[in-house]
């Protein structure tokens, strides 16, 4: 079993003492970072529909990414997902776990394995420079997956570079409001963080096993779910 997972627009490097591995798809790293450098300020803050001063942040990675300081994958991620993941306190046994098993989705890395080592950037898989990054990943991150069973903890931005191409068991974190079910952005990221961790610290190799997942009150509902969608829920 293998698990995809999104990244997060909040980036904080960190200073660990671990061995960190390359990214599988450097090159193409490389070749995207020299065309976003050699974009003028307002092109790209066009380009990432964000305010100025995340523009002006981004530009300034950008012009000096070579000399960012560099760190972990699963450790410099900071939104909701991460904060809930805990991975600051994974011991080795549990890195080494999601090392083998856990792949974030990466507009700019492509796939990240837990330990590769990264430098901050902002950068969506939707946005276009001016190309679409689906076309420029095409079918490169569903066929590095070798297993055929693919945990789905992503957004749908990141899942569908995955999902036009293989199988994928989606999962939902879904609760009770004026008598229908849905899903509430926030803690949908909380669950699937509090996921992540009970997956390394468990070591599930068996995808039945995921069921057992009861936190924050979530509970599998067999009635929603079938064989490529989990559901969970809570009232």
């Amino acid at each position: 079993m293998k698990i995809i997972i999104s990244p997060a627009k909040q980036m904080k490097p960190v200073d660990l003492n671990l061995k960190m591995s390359a990214p599988v798809f450097l090159d193409k790293t490389n070749e995207l970072v020299h065309h976003i450098q050699n974009l003028n300020y307002e092109s790209l803050k066009n380009h990432l529909k964000c305010s100025d001063s995340l523009a002006l942040q981004a530009y300034e990675l950008y012009q000096t990414f070579g000399q960012q300081e560099t760190s972990p994958a699963l450790l410099t991620y900071a939104g909701i997902q991460y904060q809930y993941m805990h991975a600051q306190i994974f011991d080795d046994q549990e890195l080494s776990f999601l090392q083998d098993h856990l792949y974030i989705l990466s507009a700019l890395y492509g796939l990240l394995k837990p330990l590769d080592e990264i430098r901050c950037y902002r950068l969506e898989m939707q946005a276009k420079i001016p190309f679409r990054l689906y076309d420029f990943w095409k079918d490169n991150l569903a066929n590095e997956i070798k297993d055929p069973i693919i945990l789905n903890l992503a957004s749908e931005e990141y899942a569908k570079c995955i999902r036009k191409y293989k199988k994928l068991i989606d999962v939902r974190f879904v609760e009770k409001h004026k008598e229908k079910y849905v899903e509430k952005g926030v803690y949908a990221k909380m669950a699937r963080g509090a996921m992540v961790r009970f997956i390394a610290v468990n070591q599930i190799e068996n995808i039945e096993k995921i069921k057992e997942f009861n936190e924050f009150d979530y509970t599998y509902a067999p009635e929603m779910s079938n064989e490529c969608l989990y559901v969970f829920k809570r009232n």
